[in-house]
């Protein structure tokens, strides 16, 4: 069974009333690479009705708002896999015109701010009834932020959206945690002390908190607003986080700690839920672009540690990597031959950084009392391990499926993790690197070095690029010994803060980049809750209150991407 989408599929089921309805911005597709689809499950597997509007039409008369009725419990709303400002502007501003996650790629069917705005309509029209926030726009929009597209400090979500309840990062523990709640009536003082949620009161909680700089001080003063950033990365990458609270005019945002990590066993549950992988039967074979790219992807972990600063994935994953067993990914593969269309062919199995399966630090205890951002930057941790050994065991058991032939790695990889400008790192850096390019690439690796000069690398919080140099000299011997005409493919970014014309020139003309299929450079764009966005606002380096360069023309950042193009 999926879950409905429309009154007659409820009335199918038999039911009255669903117990929660959750509103998307994307089309509705069962597959856990989408939270939409991951909530729903996980609600299920717990014995809730759950119904799903996708994409509301909130033009008209509202009736996609109303059509599925009162829920028993709440209402649940999420922008979908994307902000949708980053979904509808490019890094101009300019209004994209196709959307990846909407049938056959139409723009249009979301709004801008999609949570607020989807959150405001049910709050007219069914006053009474709680609505809970989620996904990546309410996510790293739970506190004071930057905003690009309005250029200014805008406030939580939860003020803007009048929701009762923000759930933020991976949502199914909090989820589930919060609709037990509801359906067992508690009151709104226990339901505040639900780990991984945010919400709005007259005065601070009695516990423990973190007090912030207020929304209004930040306004006045782009200082306090970055101490505050530093605050909240440092408590999101804590394993002991403490409660945050930030006033906005009379009321205070209040957000509590999140959950630990989840273990192998969580995850598991997760990814062995009955998930059919196929977009709702509503669409009827139409084209979904998303949905394309990942139907044939298995997901290992979730978290990354890499630290970069223009990076949301640490703020809403978590820095600590969470991995699946390698049974529940062997079984996922296997269950993958029973797609339609499936022809044996992984599209990626990976995760954020591919290749921090089963990596974390040697001594927990250590971890628990860190709250460095990145375990790779400035340097690699000593008390990190890095070995592949895992990772390579588990490439060859999914190689071993029936069914199976090949397993592409589509995500990205960090090649700090096997190389210094040394070269290989331990003993399993070599066999991971050959068998990578030889046996988990379909004809190119894509990595990101993300730029040439090692200044703009600092404020990025990357490795230097001799590190990239290294890794070329190790991708041409082992193709040419090989004999594979692969070809290595680098992303770089343009106009992020710290990076000038000059040192776009000096990328243009590296000499390590010469006869390189160069695809893609990507003009930066300030996404909330970045380090990168914060100094992109401010014009200072959040860690030490230093003037940054920041190029924020849009003619000028043009110029800039030009550069990789004009060589």
């Amino acid at each position: 069974m999926i879950a409905p989408t429309t009154k007659k599929e409820m009335d199918a089921l038999g039911w009255d009333a669903a117990d929660v309805i959750l509103f998307t911005g994307d089309a509705f597709i069962d597959h856990p690479s989408f939270g939409t689809a991951v909530v729903t499950r996980a609600l299920e597997a717990r014995g809730y009705k759950v119904a799903v509007v996708p994409q509301p039409n909130w033009r008209d008369d509202l009736r996609d708002f109303k059509k599925m009725g009162t829920p028993r419990l709440y209402f649940a709303v999420n922008a979908g896999n994307m902000d949708s400002m980053v979904n509808h502007y490019t890094a101009s501003k300019r209004l994209r015109s196709n959307d990846a996650y909407t049938p056959e790629g139409r723009a249009g069917y979301r709004p801008d701010y999609a949570v607020t705005v989807y959150t405001k309509i049910l709050k007219q029209l069914f006053p009474d009834v709680p609505v809970v926030i989620g996904g990546i726009e309410a996510s790293l929009r739970r506190l004071t932020h930057y905003d690009y597209w309005q250029d200014c400090l805008k406030p939580s979500v939860l003020v803007d959206s009048g929701a009762d309840y923000l759930v933020y990062g991976m949502g199914e523990r909090p989820m589930a945690a919060l609709t037990d709640a509801f359906a067992q009536g508690w009151t709104k003082e226990q339901i505040r002390e639900i780990p991984q949620i945010g919400y709005l009161a007259d005065t601070p909680p009695d516990n423990d908190y973190f007090d912030l700089h207020s929304f209004e001080d930040c306004k006045r003063n782009k200082v306090a607003f970055a101490q505050n950033f530093n605050i909240i990365e440092r408590e999101a990458n804590s394993l002991h986080a403490m409660t945050l609270v930030e006033q906005t005019g009379k009321d205070f945002v209040c957000i509590n700690p999140p959950y630990p990590p989840a273990t192998t066993e969580e995850l598991d549950a997760v990814y062995s839920l009955p998930f059919t992988k196929l977009p709702h039967p509503r669409y009827k074979g139409k084209r979904i672009p998303a949905y394309d790219m990942i139907k044939f992807s298995i997901t290992t972990h979730r978290g990354c540690f890499g630290g970069c600063n223009f990076c949301t994935i640490a703020a809403h994953q978590g820095k600590f990597i969470q991995s699946r067993s390698q049974e529940s990914i062997v079984e996922e593969a296997r269950r993958l031959n029973d797609l339609p269309d499936f022809a044996g062919n992984i599209s990626d199995l990976g995760a954020p950084t591919a290749n921090m399966y089963r990596m974390g630090g040697k001594n927990k205890e250590l971890c628990a009392k860190c709250t460095r951002q990145s375990c790779l930057f400035p340097r690699m941790c000593r008390n990190l391990d890095h070995s592949h050994k895992a990772l390579l065991e588990l490439y060859d058991k999914v190689l071993a499926v029936k069914g199976i032939r090949n397993a592409y790695i589509g995500s990205g990889i960090r090649y700090d993790l096997f190389l210094d400008e040394n070269g290989y790192l331990d003993e399993t850096s070599q066999p991971y690197l050959e068998a990578l390019i030889t046996k988990h690439t379909s004809g190119r690796l894509k990595v990101a070095p993300e730029h040439t000069q090692d200044n703009v690398l600092a404020v990025m919080g990357k490795p230097s690029f001799r590190l990239f140099e290294v890794l070329r000299g190790k991708f041409d011997e082992i193709t040419r010994r090989h004999g594979l005409r692969y070809q290595l493919v680098p992303y770089f970014i343009s106009g992020h803060p710290g990076c000038s014309m000059r040192d776009m020139d000096a990328l243009s003309k590296n000499k390590y980049l010469k006869g390189l299929y160069m695809e893609q450079v990507q003009d930066f764009t300030p996404t909330p809750m970045t380090v990168a966005s914060v100094m992109f606002y401010t014009g200072l380096d959040p860690k030490t209150l230093r003037p940054l360069f920041v190029e924020r023309n849009l003619e000028r950042k043009k110029r800039q991407k030009s550069f990789f193009f004009n060589k």
